[in-house]
């Protein structure tokens, strides 16, 4: 059950701060080389900046009707073992997320098989016959911050996760917009490429000083727009590197979601 939960649930279950992104503000204001802008009072070309960048990064989020993926997925976990399985996803659009989960050390035998829906989690573990059944509330509870299936779809489909109209500051450089958001739970450091507005980075950090944890993300290698290559790095007392890429990906294909529960599958 533990690979199925890092590539459900771990890739945001710890993005939770324990930095202050203030800290790059502060560096920043030292970098005269830089256009910042920190937005206590902000004038009108400020205001009409960040709305204008804003506006881009939610027209540049990917729209889908249903999407398919073959990754490949290798992780470092606390104890510095390095961990890597296949997976095969699909995705219909605010309805479905299908995983079926390969063990690489078991030549592609099928280890997990998981469906989520907007109101329900379902994991098949086929090496333990297996069947996990929550509710969606299942991921925030394992995750612990406000996970939900919306949330996740848009991780996988690589648009930007909480990210707030709040915007306080921002900064700009040669090849690259950076944005500080603060939301209610989270503050989001975005960093943008200044052509076409895709994503670089984004650093998530909880608005509560108190929770130790942070969450960094990287994307990169796009095509037509799509982000094949993602870095989660997860830091606390320990660290975790979460690496995948997308080997195949299609996008509105008709699609099944087969998930058929044996007989002599324990509940769990």
């Amino acid at each position: 059950m533990a690979v199925g939960i890092v590539f459900v649930t771990l890739l945001i279950a710890s993005c939770r701060s324990a930095k202050k992104i203030q800290k790059a503000i502060s560096n920043s204001k030292k970098d005269t080389a830089h256009s910042v802008v920190i937005v206590d009072n902000p004038k009108e070309d400020s205001i009409r900046f960040i709305n204008d960048i804003f506006s881009k990064v939610e027209k540049n989020k990917i729209d889908f009707q249903t999407f398919s993926a073959k990754l490949k997925v290798d992780y470092v976990d606390n104890n510095g073992k390095d961990n890597q399985f296949t997976a095969f996803l699909r995705m219909k659009k605010d309805s479905a997320i299908w995983i079926r989960v390969e063990a690489s050390a078991l030549l592609g035998i099928e280890a997990l098989r998981i469906l989520i829906t907007p109101d329900s989690v379902k994991v098949l573990n086929k090496l333990n016959k297996e069947l996990v059944f929550r509710s969606v509330g299942f991921l925030q509870e394992t995750a612990r911050i406000p996970l939900d299936f919306y949330t996740l779809q848009d991780l996988l489909m690589g648009n930007p996760i909480y990210l707030d109209s709040n915007i306080v500051f921002y900064r700009k450089e040669a090849n690259a917009i950076s944005l500080l958001s603060i939301g209610k739970v989270f503050k989001n450091y975005l960093t943008l490429n200044n052509q076409g507005y895709t994503l670089n980075h984004s650093k998530l950090d909880n608005v509560d000083v108190m929770l130790p944890r942070t969450c960094d993300l990287t994307y990169g290698d796009y095509s037509n727009n799509f982000s094949t290559y993602r870095r989660i790095s997860i830091t606390e007392k320990w660290k975790i590197d979460i690496e995948f890429v997308y080997k195949q990906f299609n996008f509105n294909e008709n699609l099944s979601f087969p998930f058929t529960i044996p007989k002599n599958y324990k509940h769990k």
